[in-house]
């Protein structure tokens, strides 16, 4: 059974923290492993990959097949129906379309003293997007992934998609298609995050590397932070949901399993100013996982991690939210607009009852790559912006070096930097003699 809390309760705010408080990452140390496989692609390159990909998937490849060829992957995408093509194209364009609308601008300006202030967007070089692998893969992710990163201009594509076993999602390679991916790569693991930001014979190196992953792809990001950007490390996926009494609970019900079905290490919190609201909810999500396939993992994830908690007031629904900072927030309400006013910290907004979260993971437009673990209280989810970068600009004339360089003289010197004042000092005379 999921914990049921009521703001009335006494002892509330210790239950609520210990709730905030539960250690839902993985707990496997597998930091160590992660750095020897880092040390050992960096070594051995393309034959340290081939080999940690027989041991981890069963799966034997050589230099020349660590990528799919085009035409593997023609004959993957011959295997998928129309319908699925059909669904691919349109979260693409809806997803494309969102996401041209985040692309930053150039400025440039002259203040005052006639220096010229300004800035530049550009686009990392080369990209290196994980998708998790096997049958189980994702081709929502590819799009979201990889779709950002084409908008902001990336020049090079690289997927790296484990295949345990040689199984492939056909929809994974048609997804890639679509968004313009350059190379797919068919490892996976740390060693995969290791050959896209170290490189090997065969792999070029990326600037950037994108996506989720199981415990050790997650260590092997840390480790590999600083030679390339990260986007974020992935905790386990989680839903709030703030309703009241004029919802179906058999709606409400199914959102919170949505993300129950993902890991067991999921969690789903429904509030609600409405005690019998939230019991109705709690009975529906009993009566829907019996009819799951996925329903030793919802199951685990609503009794170990799910909770209903009863509030005062929207108000103070939305107070509490803003303290777990979650993942997915549905604001289930007649006035969702008004609410959301005062939602702070969330990775993704999802307002009224015909928005479910779900929409977002696959066809709605913003990106479902999103801060978990409260990290939403100080990141964003994926967008352009992770793909670019800002390079500042500044041209000083001669009278705009006469105003302000002077400061610069007396603060460089403050700080005992001889060179730094000697290097306006110069030109400063040079403009008086």
């Amino acid at each position: 059974m999921p914990v049921f809390l009521s703001t009335a309760d006494t002892g509330f705010d210790a239950a609520f923290q210990a709730l905030l408080g539960q250690k839902r990452e993985e707990a496997e140390d597998v930091d160590q492993a992660v750095a020897a496989i880092i040390a050992d692609v960096r070594a051995r390159g393309d034959q340290a990959v081939i080999d940690l990909t027989a041991r981890f998937d069963r799966l034997t490849l050589t230099p020349q097949t660590l990528a799919f060829s085009p035409a593997e992957i023609a004959a993957e995408i011959a295997r998928v129906g129309p319908e699925d093509c059909a669904a691919l194209d349109l979260a693409a364009a809806r997803i494309r379309a969102y996401h041209a609308r985040q692309k930053p601008q150039d400025d440039s300006w002259t203040d005052s003293t006639g220096a010229t202030l300004g800035w530049r967007w550009t686009p990392v070089s080369a990209a290196g997007l994980y998708v998790p692998g096997g049958l189980a893969s994702y081709p929502s992710s590819v799009l979201m992934n990889a779709i950002p990163a084409k908008v902001a201009g990336v020049e090079r594509l690289v997927i790296a998609c484990p295949t345990p076993d040689g199984k492939v999602n056909p929809l994974v390679l048609l997804a890639a298609q679509i968004a313009g991916v350059d190379l797919v790569l068919r490892i996976g693991g740390a060693q995969a995050i290791a050959a896209l930001a170290y490189g090997t014979e065969t792999i070029a190196a990326v600037d950037k590397i994108t996506g989720p992953g199981n415990a050790f792809v997650a260590a092997a990001k840390r480790r590999v932070f600083g030679r390339v950007g990260i986007d974020m490390i992935a905790g386990p996926s989680e839903i709030l949901v703030i309703a009241d009494a004029d919802n179906d609970p058999d709606w409400i019900a199914l959102d919170l399993l949505s993300q129950a079905e993902h890991d067991e290490s999921a969690q789903s919190i429904l509030i609600t100013p409405d005690a019998a609201f939230g019991r109705a909810v709690a009975d529906a999500v009993a009566k829907r996982l019996d009819t799951l396939d996925r329903r030793a993992i919802a199951g685990a994830s609503w009794a170990q991690h799910g909770a209903v908690i009863v509030t005062k007031d929207l108000a103070e629904a939305a107070a509490l939210s803003n303290r777990v900072a979650p993942e997915h927030l549905e604001l289930c309400t007649a006035d969702p607009e008004a609410l959301s006013q005062h939602i702070t910290h969330a990775g993704a907004i999802f307002l009224g009852a015909y928005t479910p979260e779900a929409i977002g993971d696959y066809i709605g437009g913003p990106n479902h790559v999103l801060p978990t673990a409260r990290s939403a209280r100080f990141s964003s989810g994926l967008s352009v912006l992770d793909f670019m970068k800002r390079t500042t600009l500044a041209k000083m004339t001669p009278e705009a070096l006469k105003a302000i360089g002077p400061a610069a003289e007396r603060l460089a010197i403050s700080e005992s930097l001889q060179a730094h004042g000697l290097s306006v000092r110069a030109r400063l005379d040079r403009l008086n003699d």
